[in-house]
């Protein structure tokens, strides 16, 4: 059978490997692998909400294995580390218990490939910034999401016992970044703040006990989209009592403080990075695939390698020409629509028929402002301009996203019974996780 490596379980590629599971995997038309060096997938999107405390992952994740299982593909675990192209093979890195002795688990192993497609998403870029790698958390993985709700609420508990004795009680957080990412972080953590004083982990009778400051470099925040909906979400930001800073880059991040390139040195208990993102290290190391200045493979239309027809990329690690000299935007939208043009592209391509072209659609961004509320901009296809959507409306569209993932993924009667079942389990458990 045709073999089809797909390498990469985020949004986009396990979408992938269930379309092709289903249609050529269950036919035995094909054998589909999934590689991840994870077990269990969760939607990057929500990662902002783990971060804060306010989403409990184990309950929204989906295990490779058993999705495999589901659906007629295989899951290997493991890390891609090379390629050998004129034998076409992958290359993954031994895996070590990452607790205890660190004995090796699985060693290093080869996986042959007649089409090899690869969707490993996007890492964090620190821009050279000094400090920012040492000092600074990021938020690119479900570990470091954890990482980061950890150290909030020890931060929390450690002030709250210094409050006791009258001893200021605040703490301060700064995210650097004002994409996406950091908007969204920014607004979740009022809904810990508002948590962790009703549970008495922190600090009593004040407006605010989390003082967050929101760093950008460029002249405004969601520099991707519109200036309307960046104006509409710096206003709401501030109503929330955030500090939003613009058009003032981070020169510099200490253990607890950050430099601006004004001279202006701001406190920060806790760091976050948000600022940057670049294809991983790896594909910048594979012979023979060309990649763009942050690792991201060159791909044609068909979103086939410029340099090798048997490599595909997508989602985030693929630099794919939109319109003029536009590039299809790293979005979990775009990536959707990429992993379903190529269930049906590389069905004909086992199928020896023309793969065709990709055109992006761009149906617009929403960006969530914490529990009830959201703001962003859709495409108007029928008044021709973009609509300006807020409030609870952009809210409830926002989760009808991680919805339509799920089902993507899932099915709908399985989305069904876990929407029930998630929203069972919240009603009997506090706001966020407090421990």
């Amino acid at each position: 059978m045709h073999r089809i490596v797909i390498v990469g379980g985020g949004a986009g590629g396990l979408e992938l490997a269930t379309r092709l599971g289903d249609k050529l995997g269950k036919s035995k038309r094909a054998h589909i692998t999934l590689v991840d060096r994870c077990p269990t997938h969760v939607w990057k999107p929500l990662l902002h909400e783990v971060a804060a405390g306010s989403l409990d992952a184990h309950a929204h994740q989906i295990e490779y294995a058993a999705q495999a299982h589901w659906h007629h593909f295989e899951f290997v675990r493991g890390e891609m580390v090379g390629l050998e192209r004129a034998s076409q093979f992958l290359r993954l890195a031994p895996m070590f218990d990452t607790e205890g002795d660190k004995e090796e688990i699985l060693p290093a192993r080869s996986i042959g490939y007649d089409t090899l497609v690869l969707a490993l998403g996007s890492q964090t870029h620190f821009l050279g910034v000094p400090g920012a790698q040492s000092n600074a958390i990021p938020l690119d993985t479900l570990a470091q999401a954890e990482r980061l709700r950890r150290r909030l609420l020890q931060t929390c508990v450690k002030k709250a016992a210094r409050n006791v004795s009258g001893t200021q009680s605040a703490v301060h957080v700064a995210i650097i970044g004002g994409g996406a990412t950091g908007v969204e972080l920014s607004a979740e953590l009022r809904k810990t703040e508002k948590a962790f004083r009703q549970f008495g982990l922190h600090g009593f009778g004040r407006d605010s006990d989390i003082h967050v400051t929101l760093l950008e470099a460029g002249p405004r925040i969601l520099p991707a989209l519109s200036t309307r909906v960046a104006e509409t979400t710096t206003e709401l930001l501030k109503k929330m009592g955030i500090e939003v800073s613009v058009a003032d880059p981070v020169t510099e991040i200490g253990r607890h403080d950050v430099t601006t390139e004004s001279g202006r040195i701001i406190p920060a208990d806790v760091i976050i990075w948000a600022a940057g993102i670049k294809a991983p290290d790896v594909l910048a190391s594979l012979d023979g695939i060309a990649v763009n200045r942050i690792n991201q493979v060159k791909v044609s239309r068909s979103l086939q390698s410029e340099t090798d027809p048997n490599v595909f990329a997508f989602g985030d690690c693929a630099s794919c020409s939109w319109k003029e000299d536009s590039m299809v935007p790293p979005r979990a939208q775009a990536a959707h629509q990429q992993a379903a043009f190529l269930a049906k592209a590389l069905r004909a391509r086992v199928e020896r028929r023309r793969l065709g072209d990709f055109i992006y659609t761009d149906h617009g961004s929403l960006v969530s402002l914490g529990s009830l509320s959201a703001v962003g901009s859709l495409m108007g296809g029928v008044v021709g301009r973009n609509i300006l959507v807020e409030g609870r409306v952009a809210k409830v569209m926002y989760a009808a996203l991680y919805r339509k993932h799920l089902v993507s993924v899932s099915g709908f009667r399985r989305t069904l019974v876990d929407l029930v079942v998630h929203g069972l389990r919240r009603a009997a458990m506090p706001q966020v996780k407090l421990h």
